[in-house]
């Protein structure tokens, strides 16, 4: 890729990739929002045509985006073409789109976007902030998901919102894990249900809070903050609290998948609690804790999720554990060793190593993938995070 950034800017302006672009007077963060992986989710879209059109980049540090995910899908009103565009960021699959030959829909779209993200990461030594913008099919809370790496802890305790944790353990692609591995703040934000009015009001609240929170805005408005805050605050329930996911209902390929009618996220549950119908079958709660994210669309493959309320102590144990590093500990038990010690790697052979529960990981800032049947993947945020470039933010 040859391209610097402002030359591919102009190129996917043409192709109306980039649909919002300020370059500040004065130097300072870039923030990435990404608006429509999904493309039956149009709040973020609507919300960044309406808060960035008003910003004067005379009053602007460094440089803001506000880019399609997938165009294809949105203009069809569709989640996706032929794959969801927010399950194709592993490894593997990056490999292998510069190899594709003929790529079509999605791939195309993430051809696109991979190599804006690269530009991005080339330009700038300042901070960067990717903003993924969704909505949800059920009635929901607005909140926050981000994978576990203090920075995107801190970052988030700047809203009043609920943060859910944990979801990268079920959820195999998402853009914003790809560039957790990359080391930088990134974080999703749902702000309601699809066709919400409320969820766009919540939407334009956050964008507008995050540029203030990054330090973008030179004179932000601060009635408008104060309006944004409370906006938030009152859509969410002034619930602020910290969850994880405990459990995801995976939808098989040809299951017949039926969620019952009435639920919503972050609605109470208690176990034995009847949620959905599975090829005539009922499915009932295994959990006494929050219902999240349960699917009334017919694309996707995630039922419905659990989640609970993760205790401050807990919270506040593991980032002390994170910032002395004692995680080098866990490669001393039996059946633990680095797969990958730059990339902050473990793997452990859970023949060996069964008696290490997943708390203990997450205690940590592991969060595991299986491999195979005898085996994990321990994938740590902390050891890639790159403290150093925010250090210096006023959030941090």
């Amino acid at each position: 890729m040859n391209l610097n950034l402002q030359d591919h800017i102009k190129t996917l302006k043409a192709s109306n990739r980039v649909f919002h672009h300020i370059k500040g007077k004065e130097p300072g963060a870039t923030v990435v929002f990404f608006a429509g992986i999904h493309g039956n989710e149009f709040a973020g879209v609507n919300a960044l045509n309406t808060v960035i059109p008003k910003l004067n980049k005379n009053d602007i540090r460094g440089e803001i985006f506000g880019v399609y995910g997938n165009i294809k899908a949105l203009k069809a009103n569709r989640r996706f073409i032929d794959k969801d565009l927010n399950r194709l960021w592993t490894s593997q699959q990056l490999e292998q789109l510069e190899k594709e030959k003929n790529p079509e829909n999605e791939l195309l779209e993430q051809i696109d976007l991979y190599r804006f993200i690269k530009c991005v990461l080339a330009s700038t030594d300042h901070p960067i902030y990717f903003i993924d913008l969704h909505t949800t099919s059920s009635k929901t809370l607005p909140f926050i998901t981000i994978n576990d790496a203090l920075i995107n802890r801190k970052f988030s305790a700047c809203f009043n919102v609920p943060v859910v944790l944990g979801i990268e353990e079920y959820l195999e692609g998402p853009l914003l894990s790809y560039l957790n591995t990359l080391g930088y703040v990134s974080l999703g934000f749902e702000s309601g249900q699809h066709t919400d009015p409320q969820a766009i009001q919540s939407c334009e609240a956050f964008v507008y809070l995050v540029l203030n929170y990054t330090n973008n805005l030179i004179n932000p408005e601060i009635k408008k903050i104060e309006d944004y805050k409370n906006e938030l605050k009152s859509a969410s329930k002034s619930i602020d609290s910290i969850f994880e996911v405990v459990f995801k209902y995976h939808i098989e390929p040809d299951e017949n998948f039926k969620m019952y009618q009435g639920f919503e996220s972050f609605q109470p549950i208690k176990k034995g609690t009847l949620l959905a119908n599975s090829d005539g079958k009922d499915i009932y709660s295994n959990y006494s804790a929050k219902l999240f994210m349960p699917l009334y669309q017919k694309s996707g493959k995630d039922g419905f999720f659990i989640i609970k309320t993760i205790p401050r102590f807990f919270l506040k144990l593991s980032e002390f554990l994170r910032k002395v590093k004692a995680d080098h500990v866990l490669t001393f038990l039996p059946g633990i060793t680095w797969h990958n010690k730059t990339k902050g790697i473990l793997k452990a052979n859970l023949k060996v190593a069964r008696f290490l529960t997943k708390s203990i990981f997450h205690l940590f800032g592991y969060r595991n993938k299986h491999i195979d049947k005898d085996h994990l993947l321990l994938y740590n945020r902390e050891r890639v995070a790159q403290k150093e470039r925010y250090k210096n933010e006023k959030w941090y």
